[in-house]
């Protein structure tokens, strides 16, 4: 009896371990950045959270719709979180999250901060929940990027953020409130 109890939990123990299935690593990898780049909780100023589409042969434009909605990235939109209240183009933002889109049209890209949260791609967006828009120049560089990139910097009273994609490069300028 006590062999048979013993053989039915092992066989209930490798159908479990069995039944673990992980997913493959996804196509478009989620990120973060920060800054301070710093684990400090005294100093956080913003945080960004996207995912990183790869261009993969394929041509910007095809990844990136001229002058429509995009949600900076793949899968969920993407999200920033600011510590403290910014401003951008003069506008306040206050500290809390909200979903990055933008806009490309020719050279020259519309960054937006919208208060809408917890959102899948740009099918939702509301333009009545725009916070600030900025438009900025959507440059050439001279090394091109294959996964979508952003990184912070530390710019004169305030902060900057970079997107990098392809051979297209900007720059938005955060200001201190």
């Amino acid at each position: 009896m006590k062999t048979l109890i013993t053989l039915s939990l092992i066989l209930l123990m490798a159908g479990v371990v069995q039944a673990q299935d992980f997913s493959d690593l996804d196509k478009s990898p989620m990120d973060m950045i920060k800054y301070p780049k710093s684990n400090s909780e005294t100093n956080k100023i913003a945080r960004v959270i996207y995912s990183r589409p790869q261009l993969k042969g394929r041509k910007l434009t095809s990844l990136i719709p001229e002058g429509k909605i995009w949600r900076m990235g793949a899968n969920e939109a993407t999200e920033l979180t600011l510590y403290k209240a910014l401003k951008l183009d003069g506008k306040e933002i206050p500290a809390g999250s909200y979903t990055l889109y933008a806009i490309a049209s020719g050279n020259e890209i519309t960054f937006i901060v919208n208060k809408a949260i917890h959102v899948w791609g740009a099918y939702s967006y509301d333009q009545g929940k725009d916070i600030a828009r900025v438009t900025v120049p959507w440059n050439s560089g001279a090394k091109s990027v294959e996964a979508f990139s952003m990184s912070f910097g530390k710019a004169d009273g305030g902060l900057d953020l970079h997107l990098g994609w392809g051979d297209r490069h900007a720059k938005v300028t955060f200001s201190e409130y």
